[in-house]
């Protein structure tokens, strides 16, 4: 008896680490994986978005914009310190994806940022958005809503984007 209930908690186990890993959207060469923002205390008009976005590819790509249906906009930003201050500015040309590299977004770093917000973000909500390209086009990404600041992304149980484009 012993025998089944540990290959049932190996199952559960190997289950629970493959749900982790399954929110990611594959266009081409390039992989998004887990795209995510935070909630936002009411009244806010901004938020931050951020992934991962892997290119597998022999040939670059760029992150040229996006959409989030909360916002009115979405800005690509670029953190940087600057004489012992952090500083941040638009990424007027995109973000370059180098082949066989990744780019990473994240709080604090680069980031996407979600201008005039429609309505307060929930956390386990989903939004659905765009990532724009250069070269791989308009792809749909749904943003999944973290709690009040989440310092990196917690996939819910159950939750598969393993979708292809």
């Amino acid at each position: 008896m012993r025998i089944p209930a540990l290959a049932g908690a190996i199952a559960l186990a190997a289950l629970a680490t493959t749900a982790a890993f399954a929110h990611q959207v594959k266009v081409g060469t390039l992989i998004i994986h887990h795209p995510w923002t935070r909630a936002t205390p009411k009244g806010a008009t901004v938020a931050g978005g951020y992934t991962i976005i892997e290119n597998t590819g022999d040939k670059a790509d760029r992150l040229i914009g996006g959409t989030f249906a909360e916002s009115a906009a979405v800005e690509l930003h670029v953190m940087e310190m600057k004489d012992g201050v952090m500083t941040m500015r638009p990424a007027k040309d995109g973000i370059p994806i180098p082949p066989h590299g990744r780019i990473e977004f994240q709080p604090g770093g680069l980031h996407m940022m979600f201008t005039g917000l429609k309505s307060q973000l929930m956390a386990d909500d989903e939004i659905a958005g765009t990532l724009i390209f250069e070269k791989a086009g308009s792809v749909a990404v749904d943003y999944e809503v973290q709690g009040m600041g989440t310092k990196e992304p917690v996939e819910s149980p159950g939750h598969d984007h393993g979708a292809t484009n």
